[in-house]
């Protein structure tokens, strides 16, 4: 049986998405309303039960129905409305992205720190204050390591059930994001501990 393809534009958001479907030509009327729901959701991640299709106006809720019985044809112009996640996926979704802001302010701390060790290490500071304030700088980059701990430990507690594909895969993200910055935290600190074994040798040296 030959195949009927029907190419529409569709608007979700501010987003246009061409969208080809095919279905079976003839009788069957070529392809249906839910083989472009179903091109829909891959294209949008909105899950079919949340999809609005709506054409001229009219809402496509028929999913048997070819989308010629409608009037849809190749280059028409359609529209969807709909949420990609659950109430329940989003309100983790929100959770997960509070934990993002604390991770941003604590990657700011880190970079400060790091940003005054530079400074440090190209003379800015008086020989006599150097050890000093590489104690102080070693206090907070282990402040951020713990910062990043807890922050880790809370998102360990969260239980995301296995459907909520979007908030697994924020979550997986953003494990990796921080444990990347704990290795930039354990970096600094091995930076500061070996600048301040230079400057007690270098003192050692002077005293004797």
């Amino acid at each position: 049986m030959s195949e009927q393809t029907v190419t529409v534009t569709v608007t979700y958001g501010s987003v246009k998405h061409s969208v080809s479907v095919s279905g079976p030509a003839g009788a069957a009327g070529g392809p249906t309303v839910k083989d472009l729901s179903d091109a829909l959701t891959q294209l949008t991640g909105v899950p079919g039960a949340s999809q609005k299709i709506i054409f001229k106006g009219k809402s496509l809720k028929d999913m048997d129905e070819s989308l010629s019985s409608f009037g849809v044809k190749d280059g028409c112009k359609l529209m969807m409305i709909g949420k990609r996640n659950s109430p329940e996926e989003e309100a983790e979704l929100k959770k997960l992205k509070d934990i993002e802001k604390s991770v941003e302010q604590t990657v700011k701390k880190l970079e400060k720190v790091d940003g005054e060790l530079t400074g440090l290490k190209n003379g800015f500071l008086a020989k006599d204050l150097q050890a000093q304030a590489l104690d102080k700088l070693d206090n907070r980059v282990k402040a951020a390591a713990e910062q990043f701990i807890r922050i880790l430990e809370q998102i360990d507690a969260m239980t995301v059930p296995e459907n909520f594909s979007d908030c697994r895969m924020k979550k997986k993200g953003l494990v990796k994001t921080v444990q990347d910055f704990l290795a930039r935290c354990d970096k600094i600190e091995a930076c500061i501990s070996e600048h301040l074994s230079k400057i007690q040798s270098k003192n050692l040296a002077l005293a004797d």
